[in-house]
Formats: C-alpha cells, sequence, structure tokens
C-alpha cells in the first residue's frame, strides 16, 4: 500500500522546470503564461536576478503536454512545450530573440513559430504591394500571394505528417492568414486531422488537444458527408438531415411525407425541453398527426442513452432522432443554431417563414397550414 500511495504520489506531483537568463533586463520579472485552447492564462510573475537568472517550477501531469509562454512586458520571449520531467534552459532577450536546450519538443515548436511568423510576414508584404498596386499588377500580385499561400500549405502538410506523434504539430493545425483564412481550411483536411488524432492518441491518449484534434475532425468528416448527400440529393428547399433512430436505423428527413413537419433541435438534458415535449408536443401532435403533421425530433445529446431513456420513458410517438456530434453536428451550422430548443416548420418541401414559440402559436400556424 505504501509503495502504491508513494508511486501515486510521483505520478501527481511531477514538474517541469525552465531555468531561464534574460539579457538586458536584469532585476525585473517575466510572466509566465499558459495556452489554454485559443487564450492565455497566467500562470505566475517571476522575479529576473540581478544577475539576469530566473527559474519556473510548474506541477506537470503526465501525459499532459503543455504549451507555456514566456513574455517580458507585452513582449513573448520563449515558447515552451512541456511535459512531466522536462528539465529546460532558456537564454532570451528582451526583443523575443531566444535558444532552448533540454526539449526537443520546445525546440519543435520554436522552428514551427519561427516559420509561421516568417510565412505571416511574407504575406503582409505581398498584401500591401496588392493594396497600392495599379490594376493592371494586380493580377500578378495575386497569384504570387496563392502561390506562396499554396507552397505554405503544402510545406506544413509535409511536416504534420512527418511529425504526427509530436504535439508541436497542434499549433500548426490551427494556423491562420488572418480571420478569414484559416490553413487548413477545407473539408478534405478531415484526413490530416484525423491521421494526427491517430497518432497523437497512441502518446497522449487523455490529452486535451489531441481530443479537440479528434472532435475536429469528426466535424469535418460530418460535413464531407452532409456534402456528398446533398451534391447527390434531389433538390428540396431545405436542408436534408438523416440520423440514426433508437433502433440504430437512419431516418431522412425528406422521406417524410406528411404535408407539413416540425423539425426540431432539443437536448434531453434539459428539464424545461422535457416537460415541453409532454406539456406542448404532446397534446398538439395528438390533434394535427392525422391532419397532415409529422415531427422529427433531432438530439443534440452526446450521452446516447440518456436520449434512449428519455423518449422511451414520455413514450414520444413521432420520429426521434440523434446526432451523437452535440454541438459539432453539421447540422448545427447549416441551420445557423445558436441554442436548443430550436423549431423549424416545413410545409410542401419549403421552409416556413416565422416562428412559433409557444402552444398558441403553434397551433395557429397548423390551423393555416393543415387547412
Amino acid at each position: 500500500m505504501l509503495a502504491a500511495v508513494a508511486f501515486a504520489s510521483a505520478a501527481c506531483g511531477q514538474k517541469a522546470v525552465v531555468e531561464g537568463s534574460l539579457e538586458s533586463a536584469p532585476s525585473s520579472e517575466v510572466i509566465v503564461k499558459l495556452l489554454d485552447a485559443n487564450k492565455f492564462t497566467v500562470l505566475d510573475t517571476v522575479s529576473v536576478s540581478a544577475a539576469g537568472k530566473f527559474t519556473y517550477k510548474m506541477d506537470m501531469q503526465k501525459g499532459h503536454p503543455e504549451f507555456v509562454y514566456v513574455f517580458y512586458k507585452d513582449t513573448k520571449i520563449a515558447l515552451l512545450l512541456l511535459e512531466a520531467g522536462d528539465k529546460v534552459n532558456v537564454v532570451a532577450d528582451t526583443l523575443g530573440t531566444y535558444t532552448i536546450e533540454g526539449s526537443e519538443e520546445s525546440a519543435k515548436l520554436a522552428q514551427v513559430e519561427k516559420e509561421y511568423a516568417a510565412a505571416l510576414g511574407r504575406f503582409a508584404v505581398l498584401a500591401s504591394r496588392l493594396e497600392a498596386a495599379p490594376e493592371s499588377a494586380q493580377a500578378e500580385i495575386a497569384r504570387e500571394m496563392t502561390n506562396d499561400y499554396v507552397k505554405y500549405y503544402r510545406e506544413r502538410v509535409k511536416y504534420v505528417l512527418e511529425n504526427a506523434k509530436s504535439m508541436s504539430v497542434v499549433p500548426v493545425l490551427y494556423q491562420s492568414f488572418g480571420d478569414n483564412l484559416p490553413l487548413f481550411a477545407q473539408n478534405t483536411d478531415a484526413i490530416i486531422f484525423s491521421t494526427v488524432a491517430d497518432s497523437l492518441e497512441t502518446v497522449y491518449p487523455e490529452s486535451k488537444y489531441v481530443k479537440a484534434i479528434r472532435t475536429e475532425a469528426e466535424k469535418r468528416f460530418g460535413y464531407l458527408d452532409l456534402q456528398n448527400r446533398l451534391n447527390q440529393a434531389v433538390e428540396i428547399g431545405y436542408f436534408d438531415v438523416e440520423l440514426p433512430d433508437v433502433n440504430a436505423k437512419n431516418v431522412k428527413l425528406s422521406d417524410v411525407e406528411s404535408k407539413v413537419v416540425m423539425l426540431y433541435f432539443w437536448s434531453a438534458e434539459s428539464a424545461e425541453q422535457n416537460h415541453f415535449n409532454t406539456s406542448v408536443l404532446k397534446p398538439i401532435y395528438a390533434d394535427y398527426h392525422k391532419k397532415g403533421l409529422e415531427i422529427y425530433q433531432v438530439s443534440l445529446d452526446t450521452d446516447k442513452a440518456l436520449w434512449a431513456t428519455t423518449i422511451k420513458s414520455q413514450d414520444l410517438p413521432w420520429i426521434n432522432v440523434c446526432d451523437a456530434r452535440g454541438v459539432a453536428s453539421p447540422y448545427v451550422s447549416l441551420y445557423n443554431i445558436a441554442g436548443v430548443p430550436a423549431i423549424f416548420v416545413i410545409s410542401n418541401g419549403e421552409l416556413v417563414d416565422g416562428k412559433a414559440i409557444d402552444e398558441a402559436s403553434f397551433r395557429k400556424m397548423l390551423d393555416g397550414l393543415l387547412k
């Protein structure tokens, strides 16, 4: 028992140690920040000695690498990719030039960031030239920008595939040339995200970054599948939906032949939405189903067991399907759903303008559509 406790304590108490030297700023301080998704969280402010030295020790969990950045005032002076047990030496100046010893992953990250900064710089120069150029020269500069972008994309694909077990590929997958130009912008890049997730899961199966890449891969594959089905589908006035019911049988929205179809996105986790099922939808369905109403109810619950139990306990008589991708479902984007519940009404193959927000407005709408 004592051995087990000692082992558990050692596993939980592992640290990464950063020993740094900051040139030209003795007796100052540096700020250590953690990159958490797309934002920084301040971990600590560390004093720099009169000799320009500083030390930072960070509690780490084995198998959970972290992206740690060191700032001097507002200047990023070091980028680190730390794992439990790392002991890293950093020599930096106040302008952001630095060297790293003791961490191969940090060295890779530094090179990745250096090449990204260079690419952004080239792109910015070309964008400035394009803005200032006469119309006759703009097409040539635009081609140069496109070629540079494609070349960099191919280089990054090569890097990602050659280093698929290195966490340094994570920021590469999310690089962007501005708000509207992500580097890996195509749905077909799902293959790259999936390949990286497969490789990293063999090394860091519990890492939050790896799980995020897996989620992104699944979302993009969802878009690919949806796009293929849309390309092959008969033209209709709404986005088709195809999802499994409680018996794992796929049911297509476009196969529902009722005159009016209520497409209803919801979550079985919500007590309010469960109450809406029994107190509003069931009475409406009882009154209007024989007149031509069908309900196609889409659960956005990642817990399929909860969803299945809920619809069975409520004895819901209409079509119930589940998209276990939750908010990552491509249908969320297609229907511009900001939150659930979200309801759309389809009449004679077309989406109906106007919204019904309560039982009275639903009944009024249905009375008009099912004359």
